[in-house]
C-alpha cells in the first residue's frame, strides 16, 4: 500500500486519486495514519461483502432461535466483560 503524509496528498491529491485507483492510499498525520483512500468500486465490494455478512448472521440468528440454540442474555454479557 502506498503511503503519503497529510502534506503530500494534499499536494499530489490528482496523482493520489489515479492511485488509489488501482489499490489503497494510506494516509499519515503526524506519522500516524489517519485515512485510506479506495476507489469507488472497492468501496462498494467491501460494503456489499459487509451487508452480506451481516445478513448471514442475521439468518444463524433465526436459525438458532429456531433450533433453540440460545444462551441467557446476562450470562453472555458477564461472559464478554470477563473476557476483556
Amino acid at each position: 500500500m502506498k503511503v503519503l503524509s497529510a502534506n503530500e496528498a494534499k499536494t499530489h491529491f490528482g496523482d493520489m486519486l489515479l492511485q488509489a485507483q488501482s489499490s489503497p492510499v494510506q494516509i499519515n498525520r503526524n506519522g500516524k495514519p489517519a485515512a485510506v483512500v479506495v476507489s469507488f468500486d472497492s468501496y462498494n465490494s467491501i460494503e456489499q461483502l459487509k451487508m452480506k455478512l451481516l445478513k448471514a448472521k442475521i439468518k444463524q440468528s433465526f436459525e438458532d432461535i429456531e433450533s433453540g440454540n440460545l444462551v441467557d442474555g446476562d450470562e453472555f454479557f458477564n461472559e464478554l466483560l470477563e473476557n476483556n
